[in-house]
């Protein structure tokens, strides 16, 4: 089991607030094959603290679940705002009556694997994605045992449903940069109070204000649609 993660060093991409030295990983083509070990034990679902949602797997939760986000919210995960982006971060919340482990995890089987998260859709594949829109994919095998299964990169995106939401990944992803570029450039200059009603907003524009009955992408727009002219009033005009 890992010891245990303050909130505020899991930021965005579950990546530490204290910017751990990463290891470098080699891009795959989507031609490659790459190869990896699994026994099916569900070691990858435990003594996890990292699993960062982003508002589509916090809406899809919803769907499954047939939840409201804040109900989710309040059930499986974490809220609270990222030391490095200043922006509301969401992650799964491990039960510690299970030794830690995902909310989700049943008799080492995801109970929601239909609606998993990105990260864990991935798995054991990362993901890098640039301010220019541009996607990287990385084996991240940490060889756990069991029979070895190799694939093509491309054929795994597909199946696993990767390639289909790419497009909004992308697009949340390059959301959050501008966002957290434009809150760390007014943090120094307006007052406290403010910068929190701000955050709020985002929080409630990106994770809270859906409905699961409707489709994700128009209410997204609409979210933002809502938000910008609050944030100019709060933070000032966007650098």
């Amino acid at each position: 089991m890992r010891g245990s993660i303050q909130d505020s060093q899991v930021d965005l991409c579950g990546e530490l607030g204290h910017r751990e030295e990463e290891e470098e990983f080699l891009p795959l083509r989507p031609e490659d094959r790459f190869g990896f070990c699994c026994k099916g034990c569900g070691g990858c679902c435990k003594g996890r603290e990292d699993i960062v949602l982003s508002g589509y797997d916090l809406y899809r939760l919803c769907v499954r679940l047939s939840l409201a986000p804040d109900l989710v919210l309040n059930a499986f995960c974490r809220l609270y705002m990222g030391s490095v982006s200043l922006l509301p971060v969401v992650r799964l919340q491990p039960r510690r009556d299970t030794g830690n482990n995902c909310p989700f995890l049943y008799k080492n089987r995801c109970s929601v694997h239909e609606a998993k998260p990105l990260v864990c859709a991935l798995y054991p594949l990362g993901q890098t994605i640039e301010l220019n829109g541009r996607v990287s994919y990385f084996c991240q095998d940490d060889g756990c045992g069991g029979p070895r299964r190799e694939f093509l990169l491309r054929d795994y995106l597909n199946a696993s449903g990767i390639a289909q939401r790419e497009a909004l990944d992308v697009e949340w992803a390059r959301l959050n940069i501008r966002l957290s570029k434009w809150v760390k450039t007014a943090a120094p200059r307006i007052q406290r109070i403010r910068l929190k009603l701000a955050q709020r907003k985002i929080c409630h524009a990106l994770y809270l204000d859906y409905d699961f009955g409707r489709e994700y992408r128009p209410q997204l727009k609409e979210n933002l649609c809502a938000l910008w002219p609050v944030l100019e009033r709060l933070l000032g005009a966007e650098n």
